[in-house]
């Protein structure tokens, strides 16, 4: 894989990137690194609003971090968060935001504007979610409903479908007659569908630092607060409604299934890069469905031998019509409710 900052960088895109890195890495030439650094910039500012107890003092480094990759500030210093960080890696990256920033500000204008409109979109997710839940806190913050949360899903998520769709047409296949506004819309659904797979697998981890996503208008429905999912016992109450967000994310998925259908079998890479994503969603909502996500301890989630039997099932499907259609059917049926 080419160089998209140096070697240092790069090596940490690898370690803070966890499976995204394999999509990553199956991404043709001509947009692999543009994806790789908004990656990278996206995460610092993730990074940003997961720190401290101190929200005013975050909301200010997110701005300023704005101000910074958008040209107009080059006083840009995260050092002393990045002491804060647990992950030692996050730290790093942190202390080498001006690093990544200037190789953002060497790539070429069109490729540019285009991240910089993505990671503008991110930034104010990120910004929001801070002046809503505060920082980590005993006091649990939530989503009025369900309106907030696909706006949320957007702005993290499906903006960066938005992006991977128009850089793949800007890099790679302008030249076929495609639906643009189609796969603009659908590699929406596909970000928002990613997002939503991690919010219903992480409900314990964000409520253990006061964030709560399921909106509260629905929880209230059941007779259920932010409080009760910090209970085990409570899934059998909870059940129904997690079920109907598991639904809500195999539909986006179905899009993204659709998404997929419209690019050019002769692009392997691409469509390589875009179905490694929705099999290993299909299989998390499946194991999601099994287990009680309320439950303490580590979360539901893919082991790495399966994650490499998948991507070779997704290297056969790129080459076959046949076991493609194979592959997503299977996913469709033991990911959905019966």
């Amino acid at each position: 894989m080419g160089v998209v900052v140096n070697d240092d960088i790069d090596d940490l895109l690898r370690r803070t990137s966890r499976s995204f890195y394999l999509s990553l890495g199956t991404l043709p030439d001509q947009i692999r690194n543009q994806v790789g650094l908004l990656y990278l910039l996206a995460r610092v500012a993730d990074t940003i609003a997961d720190t401290g107890e101190n929200p005013e003092l975050l909301i200010g480094m997110l701005d300023c971090y704005a101000e910074a990759v958008q040209g107009k500030s080059d006083d840009i210093d995260l050092n002393s968060i990045a002491d804060l960080q647990e992950n030692h890696d996050e730290g790093v990256l942190l202390k080498s935001v001006s690093e990544v920033i200037t190789a953002f500000t060497c790539t070429e204008d069109v490729d540019r504007e285009l991240m910089l409109r993505c990671l503008l979109v991110i930034i104010s997710g990120q910004r929001l979610d801070i002046e809503r839940f505060g920082t980590k806190s005993s006091e649990i913050g939530i989503l009025e409903s369900d309106e907030e949360l696909d706006d949320y899903t957007y702005r993290v998520a499906g903006s960066v479908g938005e992006f991977w769709t128009e850089i793949s047409l800007s890099r790679l296949i302008g030249d076929e007659s495609l639906d643009v506004e189609r796969m603009l819309r659908l590699g929406i659904r596909f970000g928002k569908a990613l997002q939503m797979i991690n919010i219903l697998r992480d409900i314990p981890s964000d409520l253990s630092i006061g964030r709560c996503y399921i909106p509260k208008d629905r929880l209230s429905e059941r007779g259920l607060g932010p409080s009760d999912l910090l209970n085990p016992d409570s899934m059998s109450s909870f059940m129904g409604l997690y079920s109907e967000y598991l639904d809500l994310a195999c539909d986006h998925l179905d899009c993204a299934e659709e998404y997929i259908s419209i690019i050019p079998r002769r692009y392997r890479s691409l469509r390589l890069s875009c179905l490694l994503p929705v099999v290993i969603g299909r299989r998390t909502i499946t194991l999601l469905r099994g287990g009680n996500v309320l439950a303490p301890g580590e979360p539901i989630k893919i082991g790495r031998r399966s994650i490499g039997l998948i991507l070779l099932q997704c290297k056969l499907a790129v080459r076959s019509k046949w076991y493609e259609k194979r592959l997503l059917s299977a996913g469709r049926l033991v990911s959905t409710r019966e």
